[in-house]
């Protein structure tokens, strides 16, 4: 019995024995890479001050780490801001109807909410949201601005969070318990909340589109017969789909509910045809009354669709503009419908509207290709997206056309004190200008 007591002792102290050894080597290499490691620092560190006696192999270890801390820098003129607090790629933007936030979501898992009033700020402070074992792709905010919507890229659904204002005036945000069921297919293009608040738009890159109510019911589904789709929009005012693919048009349904407010219908409104190879992209003025296009065969188009199509009435081609673009291009109108702003790649051009004259080229914007573009909803500046940053610059082509159009008026106006008045605001307009021309941000 005292001999198996002796070996089961002898066995257990071995064991020890061997553990600590064990501790103690796994330790030491601990140590060794901190030492090698601290080293490297101080090594780049002499870079620096003198010239370096480290191996080949080290240099290039030093390298690959400066070249993956560099960040993408630009500047340019019309720069008001760039904000910088997400971690990932940002794929989508949107502005509250309101004015006052910015919505940007990345694959960072968080959705950030921007205050516009501190774009020209030295410091652009952010609320965080965070989209919980998934990450959103697409953001859309509610139309009374209480409220978003996301799309969640592992989840294939849409998750609607509200914003909770607390009592010391911040806000809070807390996800629906329930995501939306899963409908779609194939991967999703985009999503959109409509004005009026009645529903809810979905679409693919097959031919599908989902019409949804509040609480995840698909009212309706399109099929916008286009082989595949490449972009879809609510229009502002809440009453249009429209869709645009691989054929060389833009499809508008009108989504129609009763006095009651209940949905009836989706009846096609009408087409825009003219292009001459598959469309892109296509964006809306604030009162949904223009529409401008970018497509394959090199051009954007401007339409007036403030049409009464009930009547057998097509939309009017006011412009056809030769343009760069590619797989990928998108296109924003400013809420007035003066400028025009096309991406091509990590490129932006900005355009008069009404000339078709190139204004601004925008060159190198972002690291990679441009993933959202729009104007804010009073038209003072133009955000896009193509990496970890958001670019936000001032629309001064839309300045200059304010004045111009004031101008022309001017030399029509036979009323003194309607003179007087587009004096005075032309020359707060070119003020305006030329403060915005005179502050380039880095």
């Amino acid at each position: 019995m005292e001999v198996a007591a002796l070996v089961a002792l002898t066995l257990l102290l071995g064991a020890l024995v061997i553990l600590v050894a064990f501790a103690v080597g796994r330790r030491k290499e601990e140590i060794r890479e901190e030492l090698e490691q601290a080293a490297e620092f101080a090594a780049e560190g002499s870079v620096v001050k003198g010239p370096s006696s480290k191996k080949p192999k080290l240099e290039k270890q030093q390298r690959s780490r400066k070249e993956k801390a560099s960040q993408h820098t630009f500047s340019h003129p019309l720069l008001a801001a760039s904000l910088k607090s997400h971690s990932g790629n940002v794929t989508c933007l949107d502005f509250s109807s309101n004015g006052k936030y910015l919505a940007s979501c990345a694959d960072d898992r968080t959705v950030r909410i921007w205050s516009t009033k501190d774009f020209l700020d030295r410091e652009h402070k952010c609320l965080r949201a965070n989209v919980e074992l998934d990450h959103a792709t697409l953001v859309r905010f509610s139309p009374d601005s209480r409220a978003f919507i996301t799309w969640l890229a592992n989840g294939d659904t849409i998750r609607i969070f509200k914003m909770i204002k607390k009592e010391d005036g911040t806000l809070s945000f807390k996800a629906a318990p329930e995501d939306f069921p899963q409908k779609h297919k194939t991967p999703i293009l985009n999503i959109g909340i409509a004005e009026t608040g009645k529903f809810i738009m979905s679409a693919s890159t097959d031919t599908t589109i989902h019409i949804w109510d509040l609480k995840g019911e698909v009212l309706a589904s399109i099929n916008t017969n286009q082989i595949s789709n490449s972009y879809a929009a609510i229009s502002p005012c809440g009453r249009f789909v429209a869709s645009c693919g691989f054929t060389p048009d833009v499809k508008v349904w009108e989504v129609c509910f009763g006095k009651g407010g209940e949905f009836k219908e989706v009846v096609r409104a009408f087409d825009l045809k003219g292009h001459s190879a598959g469309v892109h992209a296509f964006a809306f003025s604030n009162d949904s009354h223009r529409m401008v296009t970018v497509s394959k065969d090199g051009t954007w188009k401007l339409w007036n669709t403030d049409v009464e199509y009930k009547k057998q009435q097509d939309p009017y081609l006011l412009k056809t503009v030769p343009c760069t673009s590619s797989e990928g291009s998108l296109v924003a109108l400013s809420p007035d419908g003066r400028v025009v702003a096309i991406s091509d790649g990590s490129n932006v051009a900005m355009y008069n509207a009404a000339s078709g004259q190139l204004e601004e080229e925008l060159h190198g914007v972002h690291s990679g290709e441009i993933t959202d573009l729009r104007f804010d909803i009073n038209g003072r500046f133009l955000v896009c997206s193509g990496d970890k940053a958001i670019r936000v610059f001032h629309n001064a082509p839309g300045y200059r056309a304010a004045i111009r159009d004031m101008q022309d008026m001017l030399k029509k106006a036979q009323n003194e004190a309607m003179k007087q008045r587009l004096q005075q605001q032309i020359k707060e307009a070119q003020s305006a200008l030329d403060t915005v021309l005179a502050s380039p941000v880095d």
